[in-house]
């Protein structure tokens, strides 16, 4: 049943390709979906957009999957699959899954990820697929638009979101980039902007080069290039270092124009919480692809994304072996306590809107 299933997938896969949707050939970083021609719109810009007023969203089913290969028979397989989150801006809800065995659906405790968890004993070397399909409604992120006077971080995730990461320094060469005496810091909220612009002003947009997509604070700073993940990586330790709270958010990106079609990587994205005002957006490796969205993209997300997890340094649910994943984006794996090569597996990726 599962072959057949997977066989009818891969067919829609094949015709998706021959009427001119095209899969980006690099998943390992915030490869474009399909489908999408053009930059995201502004709220308010075209005439279907709803005014300021009423935020956009946006209702699909999203299909998460991996194919394993050439597991030993009898070894022990263990596969983390992320799960996407429900936030205010975001429900989620599983719809369907072909899996080889059912899992368990576990909660990490430093930032409250949850995941499904597979455990398994492969009957022979044939390879294994993963899949589960999600509904979701990801609501636009308005996030200057409305104030709420009793937003507090509680003691444990301020210090969470006040403290270093592995590649993410709250001191020492991120600081050399401002001046902080020329800063805001007694309003958070033009504290952020000023660290937003000079974050753009340092970064360029630009995957031509290797090294990139680490989220390597030090690294980008040296460079001056990167993806989402070192122009927000950057933002997170500069806000951090001037005693913003800040986190990481990771997912994958939609085309605007509405349909179905494969995504070829993820998206990143980072926010910065302000007591008595709540968490505000940034989407800063965006901002510098569309210039003429910078404005929007500080305080604001559009509806085009999942978000899965949240944090850098992640210990899983259960602990994978070695250390603490960067992020968790893509599925962990592991064959007998090793983390199994990327080389052997097959992710896919899609969407259809509803």
């Amino acid at each position: 049943m599962h072959t057949m299933v997977i066989g009818q997938r891969l067919i829609v896969l094949t015709a998706l390709l021959l009427v001119g949707i095209t899969v980006p050939a690099c998943q390992e970083d915030d490869a474009p979906p399909t489908l999408t021609t053009t930059a995201p719109t502004a709220p308010g810009t075209d005439a279907d957009s709803p005014t300021t007023a009423n935020p956009r969203s946006r209702t699909f089913e999203f299909d998460y999957g991996v194919t394993v290969r050439d597991v030993p028979a009898g070894s022990r397989l263990l596969v983390w699959l992320p799960v996407p989150q429900t936030t205010s801006h975001q429900q989620a809800s599983r719809l369907r899954q072909d899996v080889p065995v059912e899992p368990q659906q576990t909660t990490e405790s430093k930032y409250g990820n949850q995941m499904l968890h597979f455990e398994l004993e492969p009957s022979s070397a044939k390879p294994l697929t993963f899949q589960v399909t999600w509904q979701i409604t990801r609501n636009e992120v308005r996030g200057l638009d409305h104030s709420d006077p009793d937003a507090r971080l509680d003691d444990a995730k301020r210090k969470t979101f006040l403290s270093a990461n592995a590649k993410v320094p709250i001191d020492g060469k991120p600081l050399t980039l401002i001046d902080s005496s020329k800063l805001s810091c007694d309003n958070p909220i033009e504290l952020g902007r000023s660290l937003y612009e000079r974050v753009d002003d340092h970064m360029r947009y630009d995957k031509s080069q290797p090294g990139y997509g680490n989220g390597d604070v030090l690294w980008a700073c040296d460079s001056g290039f990167g993806n989402c993940t070192d122009f927000h990586s950057l933002f997170i330790s500069l806000a951090r270092g001037q005693d913003l709270p800040a986190r990481f958010e990771i997912g994958f990106p939609l085309p605007p124009t509405r349909g179905e079609g494969t995504i070829g990587g993820y998206h990143c994205w980072a926010q910065f919480h302000v007591d008595g005002h709540g968490w505000v957006p940034t989407d800063i490796s965006e901002a510098d692809k569309h210039p003429e969205l910078k404005n929007y993209y500080y305080g604001n997300l559009t509806e085009d994304r999942v978000q899965l997890t949240v944090g850098r340094d992640i210990t899983l649910e259960p602990a994978q072996q070695g250390e603490p994943l960067n992020y968790f984006i893509y599925p962990h794996i592991e064959v007998d306590g090793k983390s199994w090569p990327v080389e052997k597996t097959d992710r896919a990726f899609a969407f259809r809107d509803r």
